[in-house]
C-alpha cells in the first residue's frame, strides 16, 4: 500500500520508519535529507543514458530504458530496502516525488512493504528549509577576538538550557584560515543548510537563540542569505580574555596540527597578514616556536575583529571578561547579562 505524505508528517514518521532516497549517487552526496538511505533507482551513468534516450527518442523509449537498466538490480534493492526496515514500512523520496519513488514504492511493495512517497520529493523538503531560514528568531551573536574560547562557552550554553546553533559544528569548520585543521571534511553548502535546517526547526521563537559570530563563509560552506541576514541584525556579547591567555589557548588547540598543513593555511592569508609578519610567523614555525607564530597572527586577526566591531551599532553590544577557564561560570555570566539588557 502507497500513501503520500508532506514534510510535516515525514518528521513525524521519522522516529520509527526509515527513510530512503532513491536518487542517484551523486545527487545523494550533493546533499539529503539527514538520516536518509540512499538507494538509488537509477546510478549516475544509468541516469545519463535514460536522459539522452529521453532528449533523443522520447519519455516512452526513456521509460523503456530505465526498466531495462533497473531490472538487473531490481532483486538487490529490494533486498537492502527490506533489510533496514523490520517492521516492513517505509518512507520513500526522489527529486520531485515523481517517478523513480512511486516505481520504488511498487517494486518494495510487491515484497509486502508499506510505503509513504513525500509530495514534492527532496524539492519540497529544500523549499521547507529555505522558509526556515526565515523564521524570525531571537539570536544573540556570541562575539569575541581570536581564541576566546566561543565555542568552548556556546557549548556550555546548551548545558545550561539555552537554545544554541553551532554553526562551526554543523560545518566542521573552526571559521579561520585554520579552521580546517585536524576537522573532517566539511559537508557541501546544499548540506550544512540541510543540517542548519534541522537544527532550526524545533526552536522556540519566543526564546533567545545564541550563535556564534561568524562571516557569511565558514570555511567553504556559506551561510544561508536570508539566515546571514537575521545574524547581522542581531545584538552581539562579547568575550573578553586576556591576549596572552588566548595565545595560549590557541597553542593548545592547534600546536599538535601537522606543520605543513599549518603553513600552508597560513600562506592564504599571507597578503592579508603582510610579507614581514608571514615570514616572521614561518620562521618560528619552523623553530617550533608556536606561542610566537600565534602571537604574531594575532596582530592580523586582531586588527581585522575590531575593524569588523566597530561597524556594529554599539547598543547592541555587552560584554563580559572571563579567565578562559571556566566556561560554565563565563556561560552563566552571559546569561545573566542577557536578562539584565534589552536587547529585543
Amino acid at each position: 500500500m502507497i500513501k503520500s505524505i508532506d514534510c510535516r508528517q515525514l518528521f513525524e514518521l521519522r522516529e520509527n520508519v526509515p527513510l530512503i532516497d532513491v536518487r542517484s549517487e551523486s545527487e545523494f552526496d550533493s546533499g539529503h535529507i539527514p538520516g536518509a538511505i540512499n538507494i538509488p533507482l537509477l546510478r549516475d551513468e544509468e541516469r545519463k543514458i535514460v536522459g539522452t534516450d529521453y532528449k533523443q527518442r522520447g519519455r516512452a523509449e526513456a521509460i523503456r530504458s530505465g526498466f531495462r537498466l533497473v531490472g538487473p538490480r531490481l532483486g538487490d534493492m529490494i533486498d537492502e530496502a527490506t533489510a533496514v526496515t523490520p517492521k516492513k514500512e517505509l518512507m520513500i523520496h526522489c527529486w520531485r516525488g515523481g517517478m523513480r519513488s512511486s516505481n520504488f514504492a511498487q517494486f518494495v511493495g510487491m515484497a509486502g512493504v508499506k510505503s509513504w512517497v513525500l509530495t514534492g520529493g527532496y524539492k519540497a523538503y529544500r523549499q521547507e528549509a529555505q522558509s526556515q531560514f526565515q523564521k524570525p528568531l531571537k539570536l544573540i551573536l556570541l562575539s569575541g577576538c581570536t581564541g576566546s574560547g566561543k565555542s568552548e562557552v556556546l557549548r556550555a550554553l546548551r548545558q545550561k538550557g539555552e537554545q544554541i546553533l553551532d554553526l562551526e559544528k554543523l560545518a566542521n569548520h573552526k571559521g579561520s584560515a585554520f579552521g580546517g585543521l585536524m576537522m573532517p571534511p566539511q559537508p557541501t553548502t546544499e548540506q550544512f543548510e540541510n543540517l542548519l535546517f534541522e537544527e532550526i526547526r524545533p526552536l522556540d521563537v519566543e526564546k533567545p537563540v545564541w550563535v556564534e559570530d561568524e562571516s557569511i563563509a565558514v570555511g567553504r560552506v556559506f551561510i544561508p542569505s536570508s539566515f546571514w541576514s537575521t545574524m547581522r541584525k542581531s545584538p552581539v556579547m562579547m568575550l573578553n580574555l586576556d591576549r596572552d591567555v588566548r595565545i595560549q589557548r590557541l597553542v593548545d588547540e592547534y600546536g599538535p596540527a601537522d606543520r605543513d598543513e599549518f603553513l600552508e593555511a597560513m600562506t592564504k592569508i599571507t597578503k592579508k597578514l603582510g610579507g614581514q609578519h608571514f615570514n616572521a610567523a614561518k620562521e618560528k614555525l619552523v623553530q617550533n616556536q608556536m606561542p610566537e607564530v600565534m602571537e604574531i597572527l594575532l596582530t592580523y586577526y586582531d586588527k581585522a575583529y575590531t575593524n569588523s566591531m566597530q561597524r556594529r551599532n554599539p547598543e547592541n553590544i555587552g560584554a563580559i571578561d572571563w579567565d578562559g577557564k571556566s566556561a560554565d561560570e563565563a556561560a552563566q555570566n552571559l546569561i545573566q547579562l542577557s536578562k539584565q539588557t534589552t536587547l529585543f
